[in-house]
C-alpha cells in the first residue's frame, strides 16, 4: 500500500478550504475500518486515507509548515501504514468511567496479545503488539495498543475468495468473539493487500 509523501499534504489553507469535505468522506471511510470485539473494545484498522487525514489535521492544528517537521511527522505515521501482507490496527479499551477503567485495565493484562483475526478455515493470526514501546506494566496494561498483523499468501488468497472474517479476544478477563466480520468491512479491508 501507497505510503504518504509530502506532495500527498496540503497547506494549511487549502486543507481548511476542503476540511468539511473530507471529514465527511473520512467519517464515512472509517465506519468500514472499524469493528467493535464486545462492548469494551474497538479495532480501528489503520490505512493511507485515515494516516493522512490525522497528518492533515495534525498539520492544521499545530499551524506545521517546516519541512522538518512535516517529515518528521510522517517518518511517525507512515510505518502504521499496512505493507501489503498485513494489517494494522489500533486497538481501543473503552472504559467512560474512570474507576472502572482503572480497575478493568488492572485485570487485561496481556490481552493486547490474545486478539486474533481467521480467514475461513486457516489457522488464526495473533499480532505483533506494541512495537514502538512497551504499554503493558505488571500493575495493567494501556487502553491504546497498536496492533501488526502479518498474513500468508494463501490466507490473503482466501480472504479474495470470499471467506469468511472472525475476530477473537482470549483473555480469560474479556471472552469475545466477532464470527462474520460484515462484508462492507472485509471488502475495505481487502484493500490493505494491494
Amino acid at each position: 500500500m501507497k505510503k504518504i509523501a509530502l506532495s500527498d499534504l496540503l497547506t494549511i489553507d487549502a486543507y481548511n478550504a476542503q476540511r468539511p469535505a473530507l471529514r465527511q468522506a473520512m467519517m464515512e471511510h472509517k465506519k468500514t475500518r472499524r469493528v467493535a470485539l464486545g462492548p469494551n473494545a474497538m479495532l480501528h484498522f489503520e490505512d493511507y486515507m485515515v494516516m493522512r487525514y490525522q497528518i492533515l489535521e495534525l498539520i492544521r492544528a499545530e499551524k506545521i509548515v517546516d519541512e522538518e517537521d512535516l517529515l518528521q511527522e510522517l517518518d511517525a505515521y507512515n510505518p502504521l501504514i499496512p505493507d501489503g501482507k498485513n494489517l494494522k490496527v489500533t486497538f481501543m479499551l473503552e472504559y467512560p468511567d474512570e474507576a472502572e477503567r482503572r480497575e478493568r485495565l488492572s485485570q487485561l493484562i496481556g490481552i493486547e496479545e490474545l486478539i486474533s483475526i481467521r480467514i475461513g478455515d486457516c489457522d488464526p493470526v495473533y499480532p505483533i503488539a506494541n512495537e514502538d514501546l512497551p504499554r503493558t506494566t505488571a500493575e495493567k496494561t494501556a487502553s491504546v495498543h497498536f496492533l501488526r498483523f502479518e498474513f500468508t499468501d494463501a490466507m490473503i488468497a482466501a480472504a479474495r475468495a470470499g471467506a469468511n472474517w472472525s475476530i477473537r479476544s482470549e483473555h480469560l478477563n474479556y471472552q469475545h468473539t466477532v464470527d462474520s466480520v460484515p462484508a462492507e468491512i472485509t471488502r475495505s479491508l481487502l484493500r490493505d493487500f494491494d
